[in-house]
């Protein structure tokens, strides 16, 4: 498993990686198929009561799968983030099983 982060405009976080590696983990062992995942933290500043925005790109066999989330901090922009992911990745799921 490959997760490359990219901190924009944010301070860089040891526990934010990890906690974001640990969710990333739970679907990489669901879906043998993934490669690797990209995660981008920005910190938008027009907006105080959100702003938090997770990016995550998943590389794996067909199109890249994409996601992202603006919450008010940045965990709740990961699980909302994977969660939209997981989403898409049942779905890639069906077709794979169909042909």
């Amino acid at each position: 498993m490959t997760v490359n982060f990219q901190y924009v405009d944010v301070d860089v976080s040891e526990t934010l990686s990890a906690f974001t590696e640990e969710k990333l983990g739970k679907l990489f062992d669901k879906y043998e198929f993934l490669i690797s995942a990209t995660v981008y933290f920005k910190q938008e500043e027009h907006h105080h009561e959100t702003g938090k925005i997770c990016n995550i790109e998943l590389s794996l066999p067909g199109p890249r799968i994409f996601a992202t989330s603006n919450e008010r901090n940045f965990e709740v922009a990961v699980r909302e983030t994977i969660s939209d992911l997981e989403r898409q990745l049942k779905k890639r799921k069906e077709v794979y099983k169909t042909h």
